[in-house]
């Protein structure tokens, strides 16, 4: 036996241990009504997680964002505090921290727009979904309530950490803000999660969580200019019932249209780009057949 020839059987043996321990499974759609896991304390395991999650990102964040806001409010003071890149690192950090800490009991979506995309594409069902948001919605508020209990004069100073619409810019903008920076966010959600990519790369699971704190951050960067940045329709409604001001409340639908439309894109061209090709590819040698019989 040649010397390559010993090489390459030595390889596929190795590949074939590694298939072995990191099998390839892409688990069947969720049914949409699924009710059997109401009586499972699994799922209220879950939702506990969830609400810690979100109270946790939102005081965190939120925090930020005031105390950035009250040390350089001075006239002498404007290069002090974080800034908007400490602000963008304290979301993004914070959101890679939680999904490492409560994937195993949750998946740590701490997100309504991540749960509303994972029930589209079929992974979470509509009463985990529904159950979920809710949690996150209350974590949020809770969070937000802690701030404000710990920073009352600069909380009701600097806007409460609330999103609005920057001026000099349209709701349209702000609304695709809101609804690409989503679109970014889900889609790494869906890409650093994949079944198929964790079969290929077996460290992939220990490493999730830092992608998408990246994808925060880099959204964070780009969208606080415009509408402070949003994402998360559980953070956006948190400091709107706390700050509960008019303004933020005439301009809260974007915060949740834009989040919602961007996430439900991210599922769709994840499941009809990136893991079903070979459908497309399929009905496109169809399309091409059937013109060329007809020709």
């Amino acid at each position: 036996m040649s010397t390559k020839e010993g090489m390459a059987t030595a390889d596929e043996e190795i590949t074939d241990i590694i298939v072995q321990r990191v099998p390839y499974w892409d688990p069947p759609a969720v049914k949409p009504l699924e009710t059997s896991e109401l009586v499972e304390w699994s799922l209220y395991r879950a939702l506990i997680g969830e609400f810690m999650a979100s109270l946790i990102l939102v005081y965190v964040s939120i925090a930020t964002v005031i105390g950035y806001k009250f040390q350089s409010s001075g006239a002498d003071e404007r290069c002090t505090g974080v800034g908007y890149l400490g602000v963008a690192w304290s979301f993004g950090a914070t959101v890679s921290v939680l999904v490492y800490s409560t994937s195993g009991v949750s998946g740590g979506h701490i997100n309504p727009a991540v749960s509303f995309a994972l029930f589209v594409a079929g992974k979470v069902s509509l009463v985990r979904a529904v159950l979920y948001v809710a949690a996150q919605c209350l974590g949020a508020i809770c969070g937000v309530g802690i701030v404000k209990g710990i920073m009352k004069h600069p909380y009701d100073s600097f806007g409460g950490g609330a999103n609005s619409v920057t001026e000099g810019y349209s709701l349209g903008a702000a609304l695709g803000a809101e609804t690409f920076g989503t679109f970014v966010l889900v889609y790494t959600v869906f890409s650093a999660t994949d079944p198929k990519r964790t079969a290929r790369d077996a460290f992939v699971p220990l490493v999730a969580a830092l992608p998408i704190g990246l994808a925060v951050f880099v959204v964070h960067l780009a969208t606080i200019p415009i509408t402070g940045t949003g994402i998360n329709p559980a953070r956006s409604l948190g400091a709107a019932v706390l700050y509960n001001q008019h303004k933020t409340w005439k301009q809260h639908w974007i915060f949740w249209v834009g989040p919602f439309t961007g996430a439900a894109l991210a599922a769709f061209y994840h499941k009809i780009v990136l893991r079903d090709i070979a459908v497309v590819k399929e009905a496109l040698r169809g399309s091409f057949k059937r013109a060329s019989s007809t020709a």
